[in-house]
């Protein structure tokens, strides 16, 4: 009889407990909605128009550079009257 109130114990405890850290899975979660607002996108790797903003669990988040055009300084010629 204690044997069976023993088993049930344990089995009661085990099964009550969470089966997965749930923080852990809010974190990861929060950590791919991060991502996804930044225009991002998580891959297990980055290609090399992409930088890595953060980390979505174990894979990097990708995010494509903004393209800046180069700045062209004009000159003005002068025209000259004599």
């Amino acid at each position: 009889m204690k044997i069976l109130y023993m088993l049930l114990m344990f089995v009661f405890s085990v099964s009550c407990g969470p089966s997965v850290p749930q923080k852990n899975t809010r974190e990861i979660a929060g950590r791919k909605r991060e991502c996804y607002l930044v225009r991002g996108s998580c891959k297990s790797e980055c290609n090399t128009w992409e930088y890595v903003y953060s980390y979505c669990d174990t894979e990097p988040c990708c995010v494509v550079r903004e393209y800046q055009k180069p700045i062209i300084e004009t000159t003005l010629s002068k025209t000259y009257t004599a």
